[in-house]
């Protein structure tokens, strides 16, 4: 599997380009500049543009991808109705105008975003968001705005829930292989098992 990270954007949001050798790709959180998501592709087919969130930081590029790669737009149902206009996306709050396309496709907890021979688990982890999601495939989880290096995300935007996020942390990523790969929104990768031991957000026994 091939992960290119591309940041993007004011806020330095992390796009995730995940494919297989050869084959069809899912571009993660296309933040920005969309001129720069299609160089980094170059050519390759788009089975899937994934939203982790609905948060204007991590789709102001989407429109433009969708566009060039025909591929559908996935979000979780519970953020679907949000992406389209830029109050929904939290873009107003900071003199953002930034929003999506209506979903192509929205998701919950369990569903599998495939592209060849990958295959993304979507792990629901509200907090961030009601419909914030994570992707996981054995070895990796693309975490958006879940979980970073030694924190996660802020709690204090319209529809945040900080219990929900620690609750999340514990049921969905805390029981995770401590050797998985963390490719979070903002910020540096790191694993489970770092985490496990310096977030203060995970569960201490």
């Amino acid at each position: 599997m091939m992960i290119q990270r591309l940041s993007l954007g004011v806020l330095d949001t992390n796009c995730w380009i995940v494919a297989a050798e050869g084959g069809p790709a899912i571009v993660i959180d296309p933040a920005d500049d969309p001129s720069k998501v299609l160089v980094a592709l170059g050519g390759t087919t788009v089975a899937a543009v994934v939203l982790t969130h609905g948060h204007f930081d991590h789709l102001a590029g989407a429109a433009g991808v969708l566009e060039s790669t025909g591929a559908p737009l996935v979000v979780h149902e519970e953020d679907a109705p949000f992406i389209t206009s830029s109050e929904g996306t939290g873009g107003t709050l900071f003199g953002f105008d930034h929003s999506a396309p209506s979903a192509d496709r929205t998701v919950k907890q369990g569903d599998v975003i495939e592209a060849g021979d990958i295959s993304l688990k979507v792990l629901h982890t509200p907090g961030h968001t009601p419909g914030c999601i994570c992707l996981y495939t054995p070895g990796h989880l693309f975490s958006g705005d879940t979980l970073f290096a030694g924190s996660v995300g802020r709690t204090d935007f319209p529809r945040g829930d900080a219990r929900a996020l620690r609750e999340s942390i514990a049921s969905r990523i805390a029981t995770l292989p401590d050797d998985t790969v963390v490719h979070p929104g903002h910020g540096p990768e790191t694993t489970i098992g770092r985490e496990r031991l310096v977030n203060p957000f995970f569960p201490r026994a």
